[in-house]
């Protein structure tokens, strides 16, 4: 089946979905499992992040970063209910 001429000079189409590099305040709470308050007061003083004007971006690699240290200092064998 041949594409008609409108759709062969058509843009190209992105991807459906592309991988997010940064996150909002508001992402970034949502994909650790807190509230924004919580990650403003607790996580984002330990994070890099990208300041353009009010917006703040938070990079996947440092929300990676800093979950992985804090995961490892909160586990503790003897809770046995997880």
């Amino acid at each position: 089946m041949s594409k008609s001429l409108t759709e062969a000079l058509a843009a190209p189409r992105l991807p459906a979905r592309v991988p997010r590099l940064a996150l909002s305040k508001a992402e970034a709470a949502q994909a650790i499992g807190v509230s924004v308050d919580y990650l403003e007061e607790h996580v984002l003083p330990e994070l890099r992040v990208v300041r353009r004007g009010r917006r703040r971006l938070i990079p996947v690699p440092e929300l990676e970063r800093w979950l992985e240290p804090s995961a490892a200092l909160t586990l503790d064998p003897r809770d046995e209910s997880r």
